[in-house]
């Protein structure tokens, strides 16, 4: 649960756009209540009903859409060698809190410019500067990222924060060595302390002054902007981003539940505290930055920067103004840390997860060990992301967040639901949910499943494109480079080409003679159901093992036996899934199962 928290914090710029707008709450429930609470509730049923990762379930599922569950894993990639520089980031502010006087919080220190502005400033008669700059902006931006004039000035490398990411990614690799064994137990600690600070600095940032003048910002709304298509875009990207929702995070966690786990309330819960964290990471954010522009004289939309920054700047000022600073400024960014551990878990995991449904042989044949493929993985991704601590990373984090994450995920969420629920099924999927739950998913979800939210999604991606703009820093006063903006669709093409190229190819696969048997059998499910009563998981299993009951029946009193009754045991309570190198399709098999620990 602790990770839509963490996903709120981190994309707190589109966010705050977002809230900017006045209208926050209007397309940010409208999209949770048709797109983001259905689809959350279509991801964990596939996951828990499949058995399998991302990849491995829509390739059951649906074989031609495969290539969309490739595409997820992609992101979830391009994200884990970004996401853990916020992490390192967190690190590096966590260490500088214990100095005895916190580093942002005057405008005295050698990378401080003459824009540098504090109210303490005016009482020496010192007049402010036309454009005013906090000392957390100056901090983060001079101190910390050292930063370019622009992505084509790469710089040097930022070395402390290069020793902050190993430490990240140090963390990451043993919080997640043994799978969901440790990444669970890491989870009671990170998921529990960032829920209870949140109410103690959400407590400080209302006793701001000016804070009501942010929170107007939030709370009052201007139903004209309704007609703004990029309100609605930023609303479904942060719902998307928040939920996790076609990132195939919840498709692998999923895939570790129990078979008759119950995905109802599952999702009424991470939807619970999805909405109620949005309401209150934006009080504390909009109170904080109320504050910041009563000091520096200014307007709430003048506060607000481009990308992560926006984190290290809003939040510190809060911090800086509570009693015993330094304590409260380590409580927070350890919270952050925690908070950016959850979500770099949930991340790596998906493409772990991925990796061992794609090459189940060559992992156990090759590498042994789960514990050694964890640690490839954390190893190119820690060195995919220095790009990003160069004193130019800034730019190039910012630009494969937007192509990466923002651009694509839309597009994937997009053929995700098309694949599950009109290729698939909307009747067959609550036909899986019954076996799972034993009750059937409301007219509710499965109006949203065939309807609403692929309607929606379309509209959205539609708009996306007509109302694109190219990505800028510091709200529009750098603009990226036409090679930038190329290596950017580039980037985004890596994830978006997936689904086509899989496509051809298993259509060339499939069986038929004709491209139109080939395209019937390629949309196929290939997911086992007992001959006997239909079900995926159930006591009829291990078919092969009845007909030789069968055929070679055991003779009570013959010689040479003994009397010990046969039982066909049902297969362990656990979620079961279809060994390696076998589809689980009566025709090739039966249906050899092993339990996912």
């Amino acid at each position: 649960l602790s990770i839509t928290l963490n996903r709120h914090l981190n994309t707190l710029s589109t966010y705050i756009e977002l809230c900017l707008a006045g209208v926050f709450l209007v397309p940010y429930f409208i999209i949770l209540v048709i797109c983001g609470i259905p689809m959350l509730f279509m991801e964990l049923a596939v996951g828990q009903y499949t058995g399998r990762g991302p990849i491995g379930a829509l390739g059951q599922i649906c074989p031609l859409f495969k290539g969309a569950g490739l595409a997820s894993v992609v992101v979830s990639f391009l994200m884990s060698t970004y996401y853990s520089v916020i992490i390192a980031y967190a690190i590096y502010y966590f260490f500088t809190s214990f100095r005895p006087e916190l580093p942002w919080t005057d405008c005295s220190n050698r990378w401080n410019t003459p824009d540098c502005w504090i109210p303490q400033r005016q009482e020496s008669n010192l007049t402010r500067p036309h454009v005013s700059r906090t000392p957390p902006e100056e901090f983060f931006e001079n101190k910390v990222l050292q930063i370019s004039p622009g992505i084509e000035y790469p710089g040097g490398m930022r070395w402390e924060l290069v020793a902050c990411l190993v430490c990240a990614w140090v963390l990451v690799y043993f919080a997640i060595w043994k799978s969901i064994k440790s990444s669970g137990k890491v989870r009671y600690l990170t998921a529990t302390l960032p829920f209870v600070l949140i109410f103690v600095f959400l407590g400080r940032s209302l006793t701001l002054d000016g804070a009501e003048n942010g929170l107007r910002y939030f709370f009052q709304p201007n139903w004209s902007l309704l007609r703004n298509a990029n309100v609605w875009i930023n609303a479904a990207s942060q719902n998307f981003n928040s939920l996790g929702i076609a990132f195939g995070s919840m498709i692998s966690f999923a895939s570790y539940n129990k078979y008759n786990n119950n995905i109802l309330h599952d999702t009424l819960a991470v939807s619970f505290v999805n909405a109620i964290t949005s309401v209150l990471v934006g009080i504390f954010a909009f109170a904080t930055i109320g504050n910041i522009a009563l000091e520096q004289s200014t307007t709430v939309e003048a506060v607000i920067s481009d990308g992560p920054g926006l984190i290290f700047i809003v939040y510190p000022q809060a911090m800086a103004k509570m009693p015993a600073s330094n304590l409260w400024a380590v409580l927070f960014f350890f919270m952050l840390l925690c908070l950016g551990l959850n979500s770099q878990f949930a991340i790596v995991e998906v493409v772990v997860t991925s990796i061992q449904d794609g090459f189940p042989n060559w992992i156990r044949k090759k590498l042994v060990y789960h514990e050694l493929l964890v640690l490839i993985v954390c190893v190119v991704s820690f060195f995919f992301g220095l790009p990003n601590l160069i004193q130019g990373g800034i730019y190039f984090f910012q630009l494969i967040d937007h192509y990466a994450a923002s651009i694509s995920i839309m597009f994937l969420a997009f053929f995700q639901i098309t694949a599950i629920a009109w290729f698939y099924g909307v009747p067959r999927l609550s036909k899986n949910v019954k076996q799972m739950t034993g009750n059937t998913p409301s007219l509710y979800f499965r109006f949203c499943w065939l309807i609403g939210a692929p309607l929606l999604l379309i509209s959205l991606w539609v708009f996306s494109l007509i109302n694109y703009k190219q990505p800028t820093y510091h709200n529009g006063q750098y603009n990226y480079p036409n090679w930038a903006i190329a290596l950017g669709w580039a980037i985004a093409s890596t994830s978006l080409i997936c689904i086509p190229t899989y496509a051809i190819v298993n259509i060339i696969r499939a069986n038929g003679e004709t491209f139109l048997q080939k395209l019937k059998n390629s949309i196929k499910p290939n997911i086992y159901e007992c001959k006997i009563c239909g079900e995926h998981h159930c006591e009829h299993d291990f078919p092969e093992d009845q007909a030789v009951a069968e055929l070679h029946p055991i003779i009570p009193g013959a010689p040479g036996v003994t009397n010990i009754p046969i039982v066909l045991q049902p297969p362990p309570p656990g979620n079961n899934r279809v060994m390696p190198g076998t589809s689980g399709s009566p025709e090739n098999g039966t249906n050899h199962t092993e339990t996912r620990t």
